[in-house]
């Protein structure tokens, strides 16, 4: 069975991703209107998010975002289908890079990169990295159930010169790269909401009290090289900026959480600048703050 929605799966992406990419935005702005108004993919988790994290907001202007945002959104599953089956020059047309030198500086001095990014923009255009920066880019993924359409999506993912790797690997991974002095650069987008045994740390995002993972700061940490906010700047249909910010060069000088804070700052920047382009589909704040004992979690279970 697994085996068939695979064929499926790749037959349509194939079909589909033959299309002109203005082709596919007509497909996406008649997805937004089916995803909108008659399957309501979310409605009321996209209204509550913005609700709550723009409480300074009239009804009009959420409204005017949600809207806005469904458009993204639909243009996303468009460009996923176009990336999936293009060539690197055919993909490379839907992104440029503003400040490569920044990170090519790194790797001429021998140093990795520490990437932390969100779900802003079209986060799977980090898979053209490689196209532009000097290091070996390593990508953590979350495994699918259905391993033939897993393994589809991890050598598309790869096929421009990105490895791939587990979440749960990712840590080991990097360490051991950094003990061997292969420079790399890491991505890691770990803006969405962790499960109860994962959440690292407990801090204000978007007018919210939000629980988020620490793993970029940990490994960051534990290497010791540089670490960058990277973020992906829609600046139209079809045409995608990527951006790298220096955080901080030297992680071991700075204080517990204190790169997880410039990081969600910076992100919340971004989103504050283009609100509808992040993924406000996602239920992040499905977790409520346990008052008597999260105290003592975050002291003790996440020690750097």
């Amino acid at each position: 069975m697994k085996r068939l929605a695979f064929y499926l799966f790749y037959t349509i992406t194939k079909i589909l991703a033959l299309l002109p990419l203005r082709l596919l935005y007509v497909i996406s702005d008649i997805n937004r209107f089916l995803l909108y108004y008659v399957l309501r993919y979310r409605r009321k988790t996209v209204t509550t998010n913005l609700k709550n994290a723009f409480p300074d907001k009239s009804k009009e202007e959420l409204k005017a975002i949600e809207w806005k945002f469904y458009r993204h959104l639909c243009d996303l599953f468009a460009e996923i289908i176009f990336l999936l089956h293009s060539g690197a020059k055919r993909a490379a047309k839907l992104c440029t890079f503003s400040n490569v030198e920044l990170v090519n500086s790194y790797y001429q001095q021998g140093k990795s990169v520490v990437a932390a990014g969100g779900h802003f923009g079209n986060w799977e255009l980090y898979g053209l990295f490689p196209l532009y920066i000097k290091h070996t880019v390593l990508g953590a993924y979350k495994p699918l159930n259905n391993k033939p359409i897993d393994e589809f999506i991890k050598k598309s993912r790869e096929r421009f010169g990105c490895v791939t790797i587990p979440m749960y690997s990712i840590s080991r991974v990097a360490l051991k790269w950094s003990q061997e002095g292969k420079p790399f650069f890491l991505g890691l987008i770990n803006d969405q909401s962790p499960s109860r045994s994962h959440i690292g740390y407990w801090t204000t995002f978007l007018n919210q009290e939000t629980p988020v993972y620490i793993g970029t700061e940990k490994i960051a940490r534990k290497i010791n090289q540089p670490v960058v906010f990277c973020y992906i700047r829609k600046l139209k249909r079809g045409k995608y900026e990527a951006n790298v910010e220096l955080l901080v060069e030297e992680p071991r000088l700075t204080k517990p959480h204190e790169i997880t804070e410039m990081h969600l700052r910076a992100l919340e920047r971004v989103i504050n600048e283009a609100p509808e382009y992040w993924l406000w589909s996602h239920k992040r704040w499905k977790h409520k703050r346990d008052v008597t004992t999260n105290s003592l979690q975050a002291g003790n279970e996440h020690t750097p």
